[in-house]
């Protein structure tokens, strides 16, 4: 078997691979044998389609994961020892995969590990912004700040996704009831008209005949099509999910016109929030941005923040790097940017930039549910007029053609 992991050596240098082994007890001896103190390993091997449901169902929301944040900072401003806060959350934690992680947080720190440290052998649950942030606190002495700042940035994130995601519902219920009435249409009403017509020898519009086809083709081969249906939604899913699926999907949502006008506030204020919070706690402007590509969660970007830091490093300032990049970074970002460089409030620049976007955010998913839904009533509207006028014309050319 072939598991990846991540481990540091005796100085302190992260070191990321692949190890083959029969077993992951073996593996980890093996590593072990190689001096590397292990932070985590997990399989490398394709995991089937009951695992990966398994893990959808055990995994640990963004819901669990601020009121996770929100309680610990809390209890760490209330000037509680980190260990006496975490064995307070396990008796507090509901969630079981959330809460056997705090199990083993504890457990290694009891060990000597440090928090980050820890939190890092959590790799599943806990980002790598959440353990750089927890990281560099431990350096700067401000953990019960750091995450106060974690817990506010989590809460925004939920409460930013769950908008854009409240904005689809209502289209998608109007559109899969559309979708059930046509099937309703196609495979009772249809097939018990179609013989009436053409024993009638009416001349049929173009568009009952396609829907007429169609009926008899799904009451044929409903089990065909059903066996097709499913095939095809999970070889797309399992595409989605590698490399070069999430590449494709993440472009769309920067091409895409309407997308795009929610993905990219999102976007920035992810990008503003983030860096904003890594200056605050000391963290170098170009190491900030490489942490930061690795929590946009979009390819694009992450490829993109990755450029930038490496042109930054290279000497450029941060407004030339992101100006490169115009289709992705809007014009306000670059301009506001470059004054903070100039006036030397960089930080309170990416603040600001954040308040914008987060209210852009909000401005835009409201605009959008407000929109949708009278073009959605049309657009159905249509759909539907259409579909009973394919069965209205045929019916009067016949009543008229009986009359005649």
């Amino acid at each position: 078997m072939k598991f990846k992991y991540q481990a540091k050596n005796r100085t302190g240098e992260l070191q990321v691979g692949f190890v083959e082994a029969g077993s992951k007890d073996a593996a980890v001896n093996i590593l072990v044998s190689h001096d590397l103190f292990i932070l985590s390993m997990e399989s490398a091997e394709k995991a089937n389609w009951f695992s990966n449901l398994s893990g959808y169902f055990g995994r640990v929301k963004r819901k669990d994961m601020v009121i996770f944040t929100r309680q610990l900072a809390t209890l760490l401003e209330a000037r509680l020892p980190l260990n006496m806060a975490l064995q307070t959350l396990y008796e507090q934690t509901s969630q079981p995969t959330l809460k056997e992680a705090v199990f083993q947080i504890t457990g290694d720190i009891d060990a000597g590990l440090s928090f980050s440290q820890s939190l890092e052998r959590q790799g599943a649950i806990f980002s790598e912004f959440f353990v750089n942030m927890v990281r560099t606190a431990e350096v700067a002495g401000n953990l019960d700040e750091t995450v106060g700042f974690l817990a506010d940035y989590i809460e925004k994130e939920d409460i930013l996704i769950s908008k854009a995601r409240s904005a689809l519902i209502y289209p998608g219920i109007v559109i899969g009831l559309f979708v059930v009435v046509v099937i309703i249409m196609l495979t009772t009403v249809f097939p018990q008209l179609s013989p009436i017509f053409k024993e009638s020898g009416v001349k049929l519009p173009l568009f009952t005949r396609i829907l007429i086809g169609s009926g008899e083709l799904f009451q044929n081969w409903w089990w065909a099509l059903s066996i097709i249906f499913m095939i095809g939604t999970i070889v797309l899913l399992d595409y989605a999910k590698s490399p070069e699926g999430k590449a494709i999907i993440d472009e769309l949502k920067i091409r895409l016109p309407i997308i795009k006008k929610v993905f990219l506030p999102i976007t920035m204020t992810r990008f503003a929030n983030a860096t904003s919070i890594l200056l605050k706690g000391g963290v170098p402007l170009a190491q900030s941005l490489e942490i930061v590509s690795r929590t946009v969660e979009s390819s694009v970007y992450s490829d993109l923040f990755r450029d930038v830091a490496e042109r930054v490093r290279q000497g450029e300032t941060l407004s030339q790097a992101l100006g490169n990049y115009p289709t992705h970074i809007p014009l306000l970002v670059t301009q506001m940017i470059a004054v903070g460089e100039s006036t030397g409030q960089l930080e309170k620049m990416f603040g600001r930039l954040s308040s914008f976007y987060n209210r852009e955010a909000d401005n835009v998913v409201n605009n959008i549910v407000d929109l949708i839904q009278p073009i959605l009533m049309v657009g159905v509207g249509l759909l539907v007029g259409l579909l009973f006028a394919s069965i209205l014309i045929p019916l009067y050319d016949l009543t008229t053609s009986f009359a005649g």
